[in-house]
């Protein structure tokens, strides 16, 4: 197979100051006085991408995946390693990132694809398909300013696969289109991936498992799993839960209060029953069990859990990583139930 990236031993480092003036002391500290801590956001990353490969890089926050993607963007350069990308990459990164907001729609459609090295003659080839893929109507003429943030990520994911790039690079612009959008966006992966490379970074896991051939998974900067993607995926809840329980096993504050609990009644169980929810909790605002919620609530949602068998490598899902709507949804659902 024809390699067409090849990262070898990349690191990347930031300086971190506190203060904006702790940067101009350092640059004329005679002495060569360190005025920031080093942070190491990639710790001697290698691997290889095929032509033709989908293949999503997964981690939770902080972990380098967004870093990662930019040194494949040429965005950014590696503190130490060796990048190789053969063929044209066309980047989908930070929302609305290349785009000049005082220009228009079509504006920046020109000045992206110039950017990109297309001619105005092959750009004038490909706009009707980037018109008909963003779907944006007379908004096109509008300063992007004043575009919402799923009319943002139409003009710029129709513009990235109008240029038919070699390797497509996407990191998390998707999660803010509507649900309808963002399953055209998959479909036109899912059929550029089988000419092209596609890198995407994301938190929807199920898109990951459902489109990508294989995982990366990143941890605190290193490379911990790269593979098929149903294990990879089962290795990120692995990390996951570690970090759950690590912050319960230091706080020394968690007691739980069995008498705030309220218990299900009967006809909410189901199945064997082998694992059962016992006791539910929440609270809107500064109210438990309140029936409205205002924008802005924040919301505090426990359940007590009993098993009645072993079992070995539980895990358990993180709210961070639902959206906003599949939240209200499951809110909804619960408090419907209840």
């Amino acid at each position: 197979m024809e390699k067409v990236i090849e990262v070898s031993n990349v690191r990347k480092k930031y300086a971190l100051y506190n203060r904006k003036i702790d940067k101009v002391r350092e640059a004329f500290s005679v002495r060569r006085r360190k005025y920031h801590d080093d942070f190491e956001a990639l710790k001697g990353i290698s691997f290889s991408v095929n032509k033709g490969e989908c293949v999503g890089i997964i981690g939770l926050n902080g972990s380098g995946k967004s870093t990662l993607l930019k040194i494949l963007a040429d965005v950014i350069k590696p503190t130490q390693g060796q990048i190789n990308v053969r063929g044209t990459v066309s980047a989908l990164l930070e929302l609305g990132a290349g785009f000049n907001p005082e220009y228009t729609g079509m504006e920046n459609i020109y000045l992206t694809t110039m950017l990109m090295g297309f001619s105005r003659s092959e750009t004038d080839s490909k706009l009707q398909d980037i018109l008909e893929f963003a779907d944006i109507g007379r908004f096109i003429d509008q300063p992007v300013k004043n575009y919402s943030s799923g009319m943002f990520v139409r003009l710029a994911f129709s513009i990235a696969i109008a240029v038919e790039p070699d390797i497509l690079l996407i990191d998390e612009a998707l999660s803010v289109g509507d649900v309808f959008f963002q399953q055209k966006c998959y479909n036109k992966i899912r059929e550029f991936a089988q000419k092209s490379t596609v890198i995407i970074v994301s938190h929807d896991l199920n898109a990951i498992t459902k489109f990508c051939q294989r995982v990366i998974l990143l941890n605190q900067g290193i490379l911990i799993y790269d593979g098929e993607p149903r294990s990879g995926v089962t290795e990120y809840y692995k990390i996951k839960q570690g970090e759950i329980n690590n912050r319960i096993t230091q706080s020394s504050t968690f007691v739980i209060d069995r008498s705030k609990y309220r218990v299900p009644t009967a006809e909410n169980y189901s199945g064997h029953m082998d694992v059962m929810i016992t006791g539910y909790y929440y609270q809107i605002g500064n109210a438990p069990f309140e029936t409205y919620c205002e924008a802005g609530n924040k919301i505090v949602f426990q359940i007590l859990v009993k098993s009645n068998r072993k079992i070995e490598n539980v895990i358990i899902g993180d709210i961070n990583e639902l959206s906003k709507n599949e939240i209200s949804d499951i809110m909804y659902q619960f408090l419907e139930s209840c």
